[in-house]
């Protein structure tokens, strides 16, 4: 309930003046004392008369029958209309009604905004049921730096490219791409900083990924990557068939099917790129296994429960500690 600021009456303050008309007072008295008039106190006792406490709460301004109601064959039209993508303003034009009842037909109909008219997908969430059974990759380039960047000093005089160019010779040391993978069903990661993201680091990845995961009892069966040109490469596609991996790449232009990478980049640059000034990128690439293995093993995941992914596993006493390094 909104009340505006100079309200008298509150439902509080209209429960007051019943107690006070039971007691004897007269409604004179009582819109003497509260500052209303006569008529105001008779009204809300008699509301509570005939309907109760109920009586004494606020009623909708909206009347109860309309003088002249939009038909049913304007509304339609009105319905037609925004399908083909018409503006309010054309749609009240054409129908020879005003602006404001084609915005009431619209709301009514939950056709507002234009993109209304295409709602978005349903989320659609998977996971597989064992882990190895897919494994999302995925890159995200990161700019070298020998000094605290503009993150932590705001100076962007001299960001980390090798584009630049100045006097004549080129500035900048230049970038470094993380090459990230995650698994489907335990969320166990694994992640590496590599010079570049041609065919031939994305192969060598790949290789230590599975390594990675072999050492922790799990087979991988299939990887799931982007269309990025070192996963469409014959080298990757190669690599691929000899480990006995089913390739899938996402469809084009669709980032959300390979959305645990996503997110896990997402994680990675708030818990560990970018979580404090580093003095280089060097300083910054040596802290990425330490926070992996803090994801990996201590870090609750709000995707499976607040679990850690390493718990997915089910290992044994004997193995935990073996493995706990």
């Amino acid at each position: 309930m909104n009340l505006h600021q100079n309200a008298r009456l509150t439902p509080h303050g209209r429960a007051w003046i019943v107690r006070l008309a039971r007691s004897g007072r007269t409604p004179k008295a009582i819109a003497t004392a509260l500052g209303v008039c006569p008529r105001t106190v008779r009204k809300w006792i008699n509301r509570f008369e005939k309907e109760g406490a109920a009586g004494l709460l606020d009623r909708s301004s909206r009347p109860h029958r309309l003088y002249r109601p939009t038909s049913e064959a304007i509304m339609a039209r009105i319905e037609a209309l925004r399908r083909q993508r018409w503006s309010g303003k054309q749609i009240a034009q054409e129908n020879g009604v005003s602006p404001a009842t084609v915005s009431r037909v619209l709301k009514r109909l939950g056709l507002s905004r234009m993109r209304d008219l295409q709602p978005p997908e349903p989320i659609r969430r998977y996971e597989r049921d064992a882990p190895g059974d897919l494994i999302h990759l995925d890159i995200k380039k990161l700019g070298r730096f020998e000094r605290v960047g503009h993150r932590i000093t705001g100076d962007r005089t001299r960001q980390s490219s090798t584009r630049g160019r100045r006097h004549g010779q080129s500035w900048g040391v230049g970038w470094e791409y993380a090459h990230v993978c995650i698994d489907d069903a335990s969320r166990i990661a694994f992640s590496q900083v590599l010079p570049d993201e041609r065919q031939e680091s994305a192969a060598a990845f790949l290789k230590a990924a599975i390594s990675y995961y072999k050492g922790l009892g799990i087979t991988v069966r299939r990887v799931m990557t982007d269309n990025g040109g070192c996963y469409k490469s014959f080298v990757f596609r190669d690599l691929c068939r000899e480990l006995g991996l089913k390739h899938v790449r996402t469809k084009p232009y669709t980032p959300k099917t390979n959305g645990k990478a996503e997110r896990f980049i997402q994680t990675a640059l708030r818990e560990w790129a970018y979580a404090r000034a580093y003095q280089t990128s060097d300083q910054r690439a040596a802290e990425l296994p330490v926070w992996l293995h803090r994801y990996n093993w201590h870090r609750p995941h709000g995707g499976i429960k607040s679990q850690t992914p390493i718990s997915r596993l089910a290992l044994s006493e004997d193995d935990l500690l073996r493995l706990h390094t």
